[in-house]
């Protein structure tokens, strides 16, 4: 095989790896609920504005770097028997204690699947599960791509506080919270999600 062959076979490959990858991205990333802003740019730290949603929500306890996958599938179960499609960010819900210097580790957090607008209404809610209708809101947010480990969300939160740092106009009104926006088959560098900790300015 020729030299020039084989870089063009190369470079076919190279072409096909990058659009499946593009279309898992794509095709993993269900729609925002009305009115949501998109995802923070990553790196990026900026004040976004939330309108009203709905949530059917899961508590979990212990581990909170094990929160979000435990709490998904009660969830999945939830919408799947509801027949209500699945929407983008999955939200969850830190103790505030997370803010603290030493941050911690274990608690009680919520996983929550958001519907896509205020006017559904399932007709079956199992016990475990709760349905939130959550008020405006206004959050700092800081924007990440890769991974959904704790330590990622950690480290978000550091970043936050050395914002709120700098700028004091700003007080924090509530939990944390982090929301995933992509599924279990996009590939971690492709990951997005939002660290965020609501606010209120003074």
């Amino acid at each position: 095989m020729k030299l020039h062959q084989g870089l063009l076979i190369l470079g076919i490959v190279a072409i096909g790896v990058g659009a499946l990858v593009l279309w898992t991205y794509s095709a993993a990333s269900a729609p925002l609920p009305e009115g949501f802003p998109p995802p923070t740019a990553a790196g990026a730290i900026e004040i976004k504005q939330y309108p009203a949603y709905r949530a059917a929500t899961v508590q979990v306890t212990g581990d909170l770097a094990q929160a979000p996958s435990r709490g998904f599938s009660p969830l999945f179960r939830h919408i799947s028997s509801n027949d209500i499609s699945m929407t983008a960010p999955v939200e969850t819900r830190y103790p505030i204690a997370t803010l603290e210097a030493e941050a911690a580790t274990a608690g009680d957090a919520t996983v929550s699947f958001l519907y896509r607008s205020l006017e559904i209404v399932p007709e079956a809610v199992a016990p475990d599960v709760q349905i939130e209708d959550m008020p405006s809101m206004t959050v700092v947010s800081v924007g990440v791509r890769g991974g959904y480990g704790y330590d990622v969300y950690t480290g978000g939160i550091e970043q936050l506080q050395t914002w709120l740092a700098a700028h004091p106009d700003y007080v924090v009104t509530g939990p944390p919270r982090r929301f995933f926006y992509d599924g279990p088959y996009v590939p971690d560098p492709l990951k997005r999600s939002d660290i965020q900790i609501p606010v209120q300015r003074q």
